[in-house]
């Protein structure tokens, strides 16, 4: 495996966290298994990728590898802890023992240090130590963000992991999965899987917040007149009442219609008017105007010419 975390992502080493998210995320959707049955080279790429982002995507592993403390698989850098703690001690106080160990009362002391404690019934008493995280990338479609579903993760290993993705989630939200990272050392208990999702764009919908925005074309005729239209929603289609003289911009709330988060308030959707003229203006539409316009003269940016004066 590549030793420089930050070649492998594609980022320099003063990149900011959300640099080196995007970098990982557009390399992910390159490199990713299922776009690669079969290519081994894409595999290993794919692999090398994630375990980079599982250690520079957490600042806390970012900057235990920066200080040279783990090596790029996120193992601990061998540290030769006798030398290190001994080596550079004053010397009136260290290996000035006639028995030739210094500070350490008991023999003991010292063999327990090298080679690590025994127990009371002679075995070594291991150290539980708790698994590594791991992190994941995982894009998902706008309407199983809003409304919650379940899906699969394929690991770089070929594993599978079901995701549980709940009703609200956010872009950039990381699911913790407990118990579904990197097993433990002498009977320690695994590490957690990290899930961060990425929520693809919907061509109709925006969020904010709890809230949903759409746009909703109307005719001529219907802004003037008023008009009851079909609007969808993220739940499905619902009746909506246009009142007479609905200009562009109009916002029309369909109460309840939004996000229903898990915790929080159900959000509304906005229906944001947008007045469309026909392609084609023909000549009947054209006289009619001309002839409405002689009568009844209005001015609509009187209101802008007095802001910006």
């Amino acid at each position: 495996m590549n030793e420089d975390l930050y070649q492998v992502l594609g980022v320099s080493r003063d990149a900011t966290q959300e640099e080196i998210r995007k970098a990982y995320r557009k390399r992910a959707k390159e490199l990713h298994p299922d776009l690669h049955p079969g290519d081994k080279d894409a595999e290993r790429q794919f692999q090398e990728l994630s375990a980079a982002y599982a250690i520079l995507g957490d600042p806390e592993k970012r900057a235990r590898y920066d200080r040279g403390e783990i090596v790029a698989t996120g193992a601990e850098r061998p540290q030769y802890r006798f030398y290190r703690q001994y080596a550079d001690a004053d010397r009136a106080g260290r290996y000035t023992s006639t028995a030739g160990f210094g500070d350490f009362e008991d023999i003991s002391d010292l063999f327990s240090e090298l080679f690590g404690r025994r127990s009371a019934a002679g075995g070594r008493a291991g150290i539980r130590i708790r698994g590594q995280d791991r992190r994941y990338h995982l894009e998902i479609d706008f309407l199983d963000a809003v409304n919650g579903a379940q899906r699969r993760l394929t690991l770089p290993d070929g594993t599978t992991l079901d995701v549980t993705i709940p009703a609200g989630v956010q872009d950039g939200t990381i699911l913790r999965l407990q118990g579904k990272g990197s097993p433990g050392l002498d009977g320690g208990p695994p590490g957690d899987a990290l899930i961060e999702i990425s929520v693809r764009p919907h061509p109709v919908f925006r969020r904010k917040g709890n809230d949903i925005e759409i746009d909703l074309p109307l005719t001529l005729y219907e802004a003037v007149l008023g008009a009851k239209v079909e609007v969808p929603t993220i739940s499905g289609r619902v009746s909506l009442t246009v009142p007479k003289g609905s200009t562009t911009g109009k916002v029309l709330r369909l109460r309840g219609k939004g996000v229903k988060p898990a915790r929080g308030p159900t959000g509304d959707q906005h229906v944001i008017i947008k007045v469309v003229l026909p392609e084609t203006i023909d000549p009947e539409l054209e006289a009619f105007m001309k002839q409405w316009a002689e009568k009844h003269s209005y001015d609509p940016r009187k209101e802008l010419r007095r802001a910006a004066s």
